[in-house]
């Protein structure tokens, strides 16, 4: 049933303006909207592609190593969601919240970050190839280990903490905010 929402498929008045192709995520999905509880989307390890999820509330939601490669996600809400390990490369994540959402080791490479929220987020060990951080509020956030080759800011908030793991290679633009060098313990 991968495609077009039913009417009566939606969650607090939102529905998804495309589900995802693959038919396990696309059920899931379509049972999270139905539900009447407020818990959060459990989609550990579920393949969203070809999915549009813009203006989604996904608090508390778990996509820990779901695959989110080149979906719709612009204005969507993820705070305090744990997306661990997920696949977001090419995500258009435009106004996005992802305040509190733990990404480590989320492959987030040419990723559209422009405007999006990241405050407290845990971007550890996360890969940032290529991404476009443009205008976006990255404060009081962890990208130690993470990977920023040829990530492109303008004007972006940037009060993060890294580490000797952290790749800048190629990093360019303009930032508001220091960064917290976080050396070895020993």
């Amino acid at each position: 049933m991968a495609g077009k929402m039913m009417s009566s498929d939606t969650r607090n008045g939102w529905a998804p303006r495309a589900l995802p192709a693959d038919p396990v995520a696309s059920e899931c999905l379509q049972e999270w909207l139905l539900a009447t509880d407020e818990q959060g989307l459990d989609a550990v390890g579920l393949d969203f592609s070809g999915a549009d999820l813009s203006g989604g509330n996904f608090r508390e939601s778990w996509f820990t190593d779901a695959k989110l490669t080149n979906v719709n996600l612009a204005g969507a809400n993820f705070y305090r969601a744990d997306l661990s390990g997920a696949n977001l490369a090419g995500a258009s994540l435009i106004r996005t919240n992802l305040d509190d959402a733990v990404l480590r080791g989320a492959n987030l490479d040419a990723a559209d970050f422009v405007k999006a929220s990241l405050y407290g987020v845990d971007a550890s060990d996360a890969s940032f190839r290529g991404a476009r951080l443009m205008g976006a509020s990255i404060l009081d956030a962890s990208i130690c280990g993470a990977d920023l080759t040829n990530a492109a800011v303008q004007k972006t908030s940037f009060h993060v903490r890294v580490d000797e793991r952290t790749i800048l290679h190629g990093f360019s633009g303009s930032i508001f905010g220091p960064a917290e060098f976080i050396g070895e313990r020993g």
